[in-house]
């Protein structure tokens, strides 16, 4: 009997005008495909670059595929994951069928990446005691995704750090620079900056300039392992109805 298809994985990206922006989904792309050599992986995105999500589900409808899982390469359940994306999927080719995956976030292997890029920063796990941290999202207007932020600074806070307070560089308050301040004041030895977004571009540009008065700003989420690994996670979940009608 033959081994089933497994269903194509859509990435989802949001795009930007930033070409730091595409070329860090690519790089996370990669690392999706050497964990999971058996899983065809690809890109579409929602504005500025290239392949469009519509254009990638056309492409892959002309070749026969029939399965696929699109992944929305965000960290919330806002705007874009509960609107735009079911609307670009909507008017996929009609003899596809998609399964929309959960957004990556929230997820204890989100909380591992966040560490290892502050340890990759010049921390280490000695100097979470005295050390605050600012979890640095976009931000969004949507209050389920606020909300979100803020439950994951309270947990994260649980594992040893001196503080932990979320920042927004849009939408909602306090500002990156704000959470500095409140954790300055609070008496923490040192302040670090966590980046809760996966790619650079504007918004984390603007997180980065308000970390000038941190003493550790980390790099963004990026292609790290660990996203990887939700990535997939995500995925499989996603599939796993596909794969119990298929036999898989």
């Amino acid at each position: 009997m033959s081994t089933p298809v497994r269903p194509v994985l859509l990435i989802v990206a949001h795009g930007s005008r930033d070409p730091r922006h595409a070329a860090t989904v690519h790089a996370l792309v990669r690392r999706v495909r050497a964990v999971r050599p058996d899983v065809r992986v690809e890109t579409g995105f929602l504005d500025f670059n290239v392949p469009s999500v519509r254009g990638v589900l056309e492409s892959l409808e002309t070749e026969g595929v029939r399965d696929v899982v699109a992944l929305p390469l965000l960290l919330t359940r806002a705007f874009h994951a509960k609107a735009d994306i079911p609307a670009v999927l909507a008017a996929a080719p009609p003899r596809l069928r998609i399964r929309q995956a959960e957004v990556l976030g929230p997820s204890p292997l989100l909380l591992s990446a966040l560490e290892r890029r502050l340890y990759e920063a010049g921390l280490t796990p000695a100097d979470k005691s005295s050390t605050g941290v600012v979890l640095a999202s976009a931000g969004s207007s949507d209050p389920e995704a606020i909300a979100v932020i803020a439950d994951i600074a309270r947990e994260w806070r649980h594992t040893g750090w001196c503080a932990v307070r979320p920042a927004f560089a849009s939408a909602s308050l306090p500002r990156t620079e704000d959470a500095v301040r409140q954790l300055r004041e609070l008496g923490c030895a040192r302040v670090a900056v966590a980046p809760y977004v996966l790619a650079p571009g504007f918004l984390p540009d603007r997180i980065a300039r308000g970390a000038a008065g941190a003493d550790v700003l980390a790099d963004v989420l990026g292609p790290a392992p660990e996203v990887a690994r939700v990535l997939l996670e995500r995925y499989d979940a996603a599939r796993l109805p596909v794969a119990l009608a298929v036999g898989a």
